[in-house]
């Protein structure tokens, strides 16, 4: 029987080859986000987080929420989270650039699903976890930043370039560069979702954690707004 990393790699690749033989284009961030997760599975195995377990259990369910996300929109739209409707919308259109429909879709699984799916975690253990405890969760979180930056070059090179050739032009003009400052955008919305999740750890009031929701959800739309070049200060601010 397949392992569980085999089979979510498996349910991945079987997606992609479905979109790109009917040239959907939600195509590309599904091949990014395999890419990072096939990578994710390797450093854990390797050890190179202070507690490998915990994030293979983060690395799977954040892929589920992927999914449920996924299997909503496809059955009924409306039933998607609002992020995910917008951004699969988009991503099936002709009109944005394949780096846009890239970053949408880091956007939605990044600023909206990681939110939750750290809480789902963390929640069950947070009281009862030490500051030290904490703060290796946190580093682990962090960690996950380095395995992006390896990844950022190949996702430029396999799932960006043959879409979008300029953007050959571009890594060859800018170098690493180019990499760099996705590397930044990335980390900077990583560190704003773990800030969200632990706001939401220690608010117990339901109709704080409400309003602390609703603006995680705002939060993810000014982005879209932002990555669409309907708001280019928020979209440079975050790189700068």
């Amino acid at each position: 029987m397949p392992t569980s990393d085999a089979l979510v790699i498996e349910r991945m690749l079987d997606m992609i080859k479905q979109w790109e033989d009917q040239s959907d284009q939600r195509a590309i961030f599904l091949n990014c986000y395999s890419m990072m997760t096939r990578n994710m599975l390797s450093a854990i195995e390797q050890h190179e987080f202070k507690d490998p377990a915990w994030v293979d259990r983060l690395l799977h369910r954040f892929a589920d929420y992927y999914f449920i996300a996924l299997e909503a929109y496809e059955h009924n739209p409306s039933t998607a989270p609002p992020v995910w409707q917008i951004t699969h919308k988009i991503s099936q259109s002709a009109e944005p650039l394949t780096l846009q429909k890239l970053l949408l879709g880091v956007n939605a699984h990044i600023n909206y699903d990681l939110v939750f799916t750290l809480v789902e975690l963390l929640e069950p253990e947070w009281a009862e976890l030490s500051e030290s405890q904490r703060a290796e969760r946190y580093t682990d979180h962090c960690y996950v930043n380095e395995v992006i930056g390896r990844t950022i070059d190949a996702v430029q090179d396999t799932v960006l370039e043959p879409a979008m050739p300029v953007m050959d032009i571009v890594d060859k003009l800018l170098g690493p560069l180019d990499e760099m400052m996705l590397s930044r955008l990335i980390t900077h919305w990583r560190d704003r979702v773990w800030n969200n999740a632990t706001l939401l750890l220690e608010t117990k009031e339901s109709t704080e954690r409400s309003r602390v929701i609703q603006q995680v959800e705002a939060e993810t739309f000014r982005q879209v707004n932002a990555i669409m070049g309907k708001d280019w200060s928020t979209a440079f601010g975050e790189l700068l």
